[in-house]
């Protein structure tokens, strides 16, 4: 009887399979990038259609990249953090202290002395060390990753507020900012900054060992230590490149408004997350695709400049994205099911 019942389940199965090739496709990371391709050109149409050639011109498109690169690079970070099992609701908060770090009299001190690069090097420390300490405290403190962050967001901002006195502070005239929103062949070099960073994130997620580590941890941490992999460390990395992205996203922001703030990227993990999770990232782990992020994050910017351009409410863009969201994780259970059957 139990076999029978077995077999009954598996035809069930395969009738499945074939009267959902779609589905089937769906359920390959070829498939996920075509379908998010298809919808990014479907949202350009509406955006065509809606606001016309204030949408189609290539200032906008220019605009639209320029605007996602910010989120786009600690997008990047939480992929290779969600594909390793966890999640930092803390990236937002670290830019903010970035930015004020890196734009105190004590910086622009040393700048006047040494160089602007000194500016990049102090933001990427502090998001390095911010990350350094969410990683131990995760993986070494047996904290979870949820509670860790949530610290971490409230401390970074915390910390911000107080190193800036909560002042907005302006940087002085010089290269840094000239540098950062300086033009490439007529591409602002925020936006080359931010296909530099989805390429390496690309090439170490997809062709380096540490790629493979990332996948095989969010997979099953379990087997994965069985296999030789040192887990904790692995997870003190991730954080520690979720903090360099948040560095150099605040570097970023302060060069295109030319300040530092404690309230600098306000919500950014939310908005990163989501890019994430639409780009077919697993929140449990173990699968997510570099090009789905950028195609994900390319999406909620392109939905923003549209609802700005036809003077449509921030609370309507939230509700819309909070649908969009909803409905991508609920596909991805779909498929996930699919896959584990």
């Amino acid at each position: 009887m139990t076999q029978d019942s077995a077999r009954v389940e598996r035809a069930a199965l395969e009738t499945e399979r074939e009267a959902n090739p779609a589905l089937a496709l769906l359920s390959t990371s070829v498939g996920r990038n075509a379908g998010l391709v298809v919808a990014l050109l479907l949202i350009c149409v509406v955006g065509a259609v809606s606001a016309g050639d204030r949408f189609t011109s290539s200032d906008n498109a220019l605009t639209i990249l320029r605007l996602a690169a910010g989120v786009g690079v600690v997008s990047i970070g939480m992929t290779f953090v969600i594909i390793g099992g966890g999640i930092d609701l803390s990236v937002g908060a670290i830019v903010a202290l970035a930015s004020v770090w890196s734009t105190t009299v004590a910086t622009q001190q040393m700048v006047e002395d040494t160089h602007w690069i000194a500016m990049v090097g102090v933001a990427l420390l502090v998001g390095a060390g911010c990350g350094l300490v969410n990683g131990l405290v995760i993986a070494y403190g047996n904290v979870v990753a949820f509670i860790t962050t949530l610290a971490m967001l409230a401390s970074a901002r915390g910390l911000a507020e107080i190193i800036s006195d909560k002042k907005t502070q302006i940087i002085p005239r010089h290269g840094f900012a000239e540098f950062f929103n300086g033009d490439l062949l007529g591409v602002s070099v925020q936006i080359w900054l931010f296909a530099l960073v989805a390429a390496v994130g690309w090439i170490l997620l997809n062709r380096t060992t540490f790629g493979r580590r990332t996948v095989a941890v969010g997979g099953n941490p379990e087997a994965a230590r069985l296999a030789g992999i040192n887990v904790k460390r692995h997870t003190v990395y991730l954080y520690v490149l979720i903090g360099v992205c948040s560095g150099i996203a605040a570097l970023m922001l302060v060069a295109r408004t030319t300040t530092g703030s404690s309230t600098h990227g306000t919500l950014w993990e939310l908005d990163a997350i989501a890019a994430v999770v639409i780009g077919g990232t697993l929140l449990t782990g173990g699968r997510g695709t570099i090009v789905g992020t950028v195609l994900g994050v390319l999406i909620f910017s392109t939905l923003t400049n549209i609802f700005i351009l036809n003077n449509r409410s921030f609370s309507e863009q939230s509700l819309f994205k909070g649908a969009i969201i909803v409905a991508a994780v609920l596909l991805q259970q779909r498929l996930a099911s699919r896959s584990n059957t």
